[in-house]
């Protein structure tokens, strides 16, 4: 590793291979905390390549439980995190939307680590139960389509990272492989990145894949449609850019879409709306998101998709999938 930190410092880049190397190695226990907070915290110095970013992906991927959803023709909906915007949990809430409208979900996620609620705070505050059983995760995915992947759980390779991330408390690499690397290998993938650069790399990586995807970034920053600016959306067929009131629905601010300032919060605002008592900006937004992912799964046009994402919340169909999942989990 000191040989790898020197050259890091001194600007070089990895290759491919070096850098799947210094995860597995990671992985095993062969460096100390200092050595690889150190490792993380160049990262945060500069951007990531895509040799790097392929290499470290290919390690996590290969050295994870996986979990065989083949089956399915599953979608994951999920965010980078690291936009610093503390909205409520919107990719969660939107995963449950697609469920309730019929669609299978392989949802990865995580405790927070530079945000005060992540995916994984909120499913626990809810009770849900986190396990890396295949049996119960079927029997999740077949009776709510929904399934909650719970990144530790899938991923023991991280074990000598995850105390470290928490510790720095900042948005590090791992925040950008997170949803890259699904334990389930999802057919389909909807994700929000913080920044156009990391969209780019994305869309790079993906287009080598057989995953049919749509990558998100608001222009301001956002890892996901906010509706309160533009969207660049990368798909498998197109690359376009989409301001508030393309996706049909007003426009609002920041204020009105902001998470809580404790688990605790975050978990009633995510209960207020799912169980349809949100505000209108609140809905709206995590309709648009559902709907670009029941879009990317169905390759239907925007309007029907909308229509199925705002049914499933009114008629509190999504509502059910939390009940019965936690339900199943008790």
């Amino acid at each position: 590793m000191k040989n790898i930190l020197n050259r890091l410092i001194n600007h070089e880049i990895l290759t491919k291979e070096e850098a799947k190397e210094v995860l597995v190695n990671i992985s095993s226990g062969n460096y100390n905390q200092s050595q690889i907070a150190s490792f993380m915290t160049v990262y945060m110095m500069r951007s990531i390549t895509i040799e790097e970013l392929a290499g470290f992906r290919e390690a996590l991927l290969e050295l994870c439980l996986p979990v065989d959803f083949s089956a399915y023709n599953t979608i994951d909906l999920c965010g980078t995190g690291g936009d610093g915007k503390d909205t409520f949990n919107i990719s969660t809430l939107a995963s449950f939307i697609v469920a309730g409208a019929g669609i299978k979900v392989a949802k990865h996620g995580n405790y927070g680590v530079s945000s005060i609620s992540g995916s994984s705070n909120v499913m626990e505050k809810m009770g849900v139960k986190f396990t890396n059983d295949f049996d119960f995760l079927t029997k999740s995915i077949e009776e709510t389509n929904i399934a909650i992947l719970h990144a530790p759980l899938f991923h023991p390779a991280m074990k000598n990272v995850g105390p470290i991330r928490k510790e720095l408390g900042v948005k590090t690499f791992f925040n950008i492989l997170g949803p890259m690397v699904n334990p389930s290998f999802p057919k389909n993938q909807m994700v929000g990145v913080f920044s156009l650069e990391l969209a780019r790399m994305y869309a790079y990586l993906y287009q080598n894949t057989s995953t049919n995807y749509s990558i998100l970034h608001g222009l301001s920053g956002f890892d996901e449609i906010s509706l309160t600016d533009e969207v660049k959306i990368i798909s498998n067929a197109s690359e376009k850019i989409l301001k508030p009131t393309d996706f049909k629905l007003s426009q609002h601010t920041l204020e009105m879409i902001s998470g809580g300032k404790t688990i605790e919060e975050s978990a009633k605002i995510f209960y207020t709306i799912i169980s349809g008592k949100g505000t209108k900006a609140q809905e709206n937004v995590v309709c648009a998101n559902a709907a670009i992912a029941i879009q990317t799964v169905e390759k239907s046009n925007y309007d029907e998709a909308l229509a199925k994402a705002q049914e499933s919340l009114a008629s509190r169909k999504a509502f059910e999938k939390l009940k019965k999942l936690i339900e199943i989990s008790n």
